[in-house]
């Protein structure tokens, strides 16, 4: 994978009404902890993990507003599976993924 498009993410996040927090690697986590991002092989496209812990009826909306931003840029953000913030040491966390 080349450079990721992070500017246009970063774009895409803010049509939508969203801010994002940190980027690290090929993830994307946003101001909220509902659901986090990750880049694809693909450069047009990307995946929305959502947290266990998140109100799917409530990132539901979230998520569409995203899915159509991203569309007016040429971009596909398609539903990934789900993840779980797990505590880790002192001061850090493990992300763990499930489908």
């Amino acid at each position: 994978m080349g450079i990721k498009p992070l500017g246009l993410v970063k774009t895409i996040v803010e049509e939508a009404g969203m801010g994002i927090s940190y980027a690290y690697d090929d993830l994307v986590f946003l101001e909220h902890n509902s659901f986090l991002l990750q880049f694809t092989d693909n450069d047009g496209k990307m995946l929305v993990h959502v947290n266990s812990e998140a109100e799917e009826t409530a990132v539901h909306g979230d998520i569409k507003r995203l899915q159509e931003a991203a569309r007016t840029h040429a971009m596909q953000w398609s539903r990934g599976g789900h993840y779980t913030l797990v505590p880790d040491g002192e001061d850090s966390i493990r992300i763990e993924f499930t489908d």
